[in-house]
Formats: structure tokens, C-alpha cells, sequence
């Protein structure tokens, strides 16, 4: 595995370099030893997660909390969220589907896409030729 990753950094670093990055001493977690036939603290997780009942899972947003005083959101309604909101999920044209549509006839957002796919894809092709030669 070690030598996968010594191509992708051999423009980097030297061999050397990255030897000595690979067999750099990495530490534990803090706590001490770890007990014989343990999974490293999966078993602990799951054992806390447990704790909530279903009926607190459903009415929030477990987890999403990010200040020190605050608490979990409470889920909403569905009419209370934004309209974009749920576009988000939706799936988008792939390059090779906008290729064989008729450029003419395209909404203003799947033209966006194109161009900027089309773009992305030629940059790509350009690069890979210069790198050949």
C-alpha cells in the first residue's frame, strides 16, 4: 500500500522523504490502553446512541446542534421549508445527455450546465494531450 502512494507523491518529495513519512510513529487516542477483543470504541458509540427514545429521534434534528448552550432543531413541516430546499435532491443531466439534446431548445439552466461541463471536459482532454507529448 505504502508503494501506491509513494508514485502519486514521487513529484513532491523525494523517495527518501517519503519513506521517512510512512514509517513516522503515529499515537493513539487519548485513554490509555485499549482491552483485549475490543472494537476501539465502536461498542461504546452504539451503546450511547441507543439511549434516545424514537419519539425524540423523529421531532429532532439529532446531532445538529453546533453551539456550546443550544440544542438540537426541532423538525419542521414540510411547508415551513424553503422551495429550493427540496430541488437539491434532484438529478441533473450528465454531459453525454446534454450532448445528444438540441442546444437550441434547452432551459437556461441545463445550457449552464452544458457549457460549463463541456468546458470542465475539454480543459481535461487539452491537459491529458500536453501531458502525453
Amino acid at each position: 500500500m505504502a508503494m501506491n502512494h509513494l508514485w502519486t507523491l514521487r513529484g513532491i518529495v523525494t523517495v527518501k522523504e517519503a519513506i521517512g513519512i510512512v514509517g513516522r510513529r503515529t499515537f493513539a487516542a487519548a485513554g490509555g490502553k485499549a482491552k483485549k477483543g475490543s472494537q476501539g470504541g465502536a461498542a461504546g458509540d452504539a451503546a450511547k446512541a441507543s439511549i434516545l427514545s424514537k419519539e425524540v429521534k423523529s421531532t429532532t434534528v439529532v446531532g445538529a446542534n453546533i453551539l456550546k448552550d443550544g440544542a438540537d432543531p426541532k423538525v419542521l413541516p414540510d411547508s415551513e421549508y424553503p422551495d429550493w430546499l427540496w430541488h437539491l435532491v434532484d438529478k441533473k443531466p450528465a454531459l453525454s445527455e446534454l450532448r445528444r439534446k438540441n442546444i437550441e431548445t434547452l432551459p437556461y439552466e441545463d445550457l449552464k450546465r452544458f457549457v460549463k461541463l463541456d468546458n470542465r471536459a475539454r480543459i481535461k482532454e487539452n491537459n491529458s494531450l500536453k501531458a502525453k507529448n
